[in-house]
């Protein structure tokens, strides 16, 4: 799977990293530290099967994000899940109002963490994607 994870911790990175490598998953990982990073990278690089979204980042935060994503007829359709430390319900509806395939609150146990990652992953490795 190509994977596109719009992440602005460089702790939050590695951790995924980590269990990308410990869960052996064939993947190729790109990185944004922000949404106007990652819209860059989705005009002008080959299109991600998946992006994981953290919503709380400087210059452009997940909710923007999703607004032009959603915006842009090549890549609205690409399934977007919401990886984030938030719990407040606003966001969770409101971006499930703007499209999102997915909210996933991260865990502050590595093992429960992984186990989320692992899930998340399993699903979208076999579930027929449309490419834009």
């Amino acid at each position: 799977m190509n994977l596109l994870l719009i992440e602005d911790d460089a702790i939050e990175t590695m951790k995924f990293q980590r269990v990308l490598t410990k869960l052996q998953i064939p993947h190729e990982l790109r990185e944004a530290k922000n949404g106007e990073e990652a819209l860059d990278l989705l005009e002008n690089e080959p299109l991600p099967d998946l992006i994981l979204l953290d919503l709380n980042m400087p210059r452009m935060n997940g909710i923007e994000f999703l607004k032009r994503l959603k915006e842009h007829e090549q890549i609205k359709f690409l399934p977007t899940i919401i990886l984030t430390t938030s719990e407040n319900r606003e966001d969770l509806l409101e971006c499930y109002k703007i499209g999102i395939a997915g909210y996933v609150i991260k865990p502050l146990k590595f093992e429960d963490y992984e186990a989320r990652i692992k899930t998340v992953l399993e699903y979208w490795g076999i579930n027929e994607l449309v490419k834009a």
